[in-house]
């Protein structure tokens, strides 16, 4: 008996450690493999933290001034918080020299994911999944300048398909893109940038243009309709107005 539980949890401890989620013996880490993951950073960028967004994955990149961790995450359906799936991390110094992940240590907790470049000033770079229009993140450093560049062919000019948070942002086309900024002044908790396909702009203005059309025809019915039933009714003697004027102030015939 005592060796079927020997057995029984000789399994358990197996299937804990190749299970591909968090178990009781602790977080799983992110695979070497996919950290090592090659991808092309614009490290000269002009705000301090940049995220540049395309369909299915954005890239952020940070310029720490020093900062010795950076710790991420993303908020759940529920609003708990739970770790960001990175790859592809680099982290280039000061003087253009960059590094990848051999040098740079990323661990997950139940709640985030924490990443500790080299010593010494510099960007941390870093790729991450995502999907839909709407792109939001925690501003995990604050005092800092904020950029979202989002895909090519979206805008975020229309309120009625678009949204950003937080106000007071600067907008700006570049190569075919648009480039949202928010400066040190703003230090928001979150970021959020709802955008729309350029097309759908004039979808849109179709669609309402059709509809207030439509919506002009029915009244104008509407209005032809009432005319003429007035005329049915003067015709039947429905409308004439009988007022006390006609009689003075006289009692009516006969009653004299």
């Amino acid at each position: 008996m005592n060796r079927r539980l020997v057995l029984a949890f000789g399994l358990l401890v197996v299937f804990a450690a190749s299970a591909g989620c968090s178990s009781v013996f602790g977080p799983d880490q992110i695979a070497q493999k996919k950290l090592e993951r090659n991808a092309s950073y614009e490290w000269d960028t002009e705000q301090d933290v940049t995220y540049n967004v395309s369909s299915d994955e954005y890239r952020a990149i940070y310029d720490l001034g020093g900062k010795t961790t950076l710790e991420i995450h993303q908020q759940e359906a529920l609003g708990e918080k739970a770790p960001v799936e990175i790859s592809a991390v680099k982290f280039r110094y000061a003087n253009g020299t960059v590094v990848g992940a051999d040098d740079i240590r990323v661990r997950k907790t139940k709640s985030k994911t924490i990443i500790t470049p080299p010593k010494g000033k510099g960007k941390l770079a870093y790729t991450a999944p995502r999907r839909g229009k709407t792109f939001s993140v925690p501003t995990y450093l604050k005092d800092r300048s904020y950029e979202v560049i989002i895909p090519r062919g979206m805008r975020v000019d229309l309120f009625l398909l678009s949204d950003v948070r937080p106000g007071n942002y600067k907008t700006e086309m570049r190569d075919g893109r648009v480039h949202i900024v928010w400066d040190k002044s703003i230090n928001p908790d979150a970021i959020s940038v709802r955008y729309y396909l350029a097309r759908d702009k004039f979808i849109f203005g179709g669609v309402v243009g059709v509809a207030l059309l439509v919506g002009l025809a029915g009244l104008a019915y509407f209005r032809l309709q009432i005319r003429q039933l007035e005329r049915e009714r003067e015709e039947l003697g429905l409308n004439v107005d009988v007022s006390d004027d006609d009689f003075g102030d006289d009692p009516p015939p006969g009653m004299r």
